[in-house]
C-alpha cells in the first residue's frame, strides 16, 4: 500500500508517504521517486512492515512512484485529508 499525503497548515505543509508491505513476501530493491529528481532507496521491506517517509524540502508534492523487484510499480498523487474541526491547520 502506498499513501502519499500532504496537509496544508497556516505556515507550512506537512507531507509524508506511508508504504506498507501487504504481501507475504519481502519487497526488495524498493525505491521511492518523489519527482523532480528526489529519490529514496529503502532496499527491503519485510511482510507486514510499514514505513513513513518525508519528501525532501522544496519538492512540489505532486506524485510519488514506488518500484520494487518482480514488476512492482505504483504511481500515486498526493491526497489531502479532510480537515477536522479542532485539529491543527483546520
Amino acid at each position: 500500500m502506498v499513501d502519499p499525503t500532504k496537509e496544508q497548515q497556516s505556515l507550512f505543509v506537512i507531507a509524508r508517504v506511508l508504504i506498507q508491505n501487504t504481501s507475504s513476501q519481502s519487497l526488495t530493491n524498493l525505491a521511492i521517486d518523489y519527482g523532480e529528481g528526489d529519490k529514496d532507496f529503502i532496499g527491503t521491506l519485510k511482510p507486514g512492515q510499514t514505513i513513513i517517509l518525508s519528501p525532501p524540502d522544496g519538492n512540489p508534492l505532486q506524485y510519488v512512484t514506488v518500484t520494487a523487484d518482480n514488476g512492482i510499480y505504483v504511481f500515486k498523487a498526493y491526497r489531502e485529508p479532510v480537515a477536522m474541526p479542532g485539529m491543527m491547520g483546520s
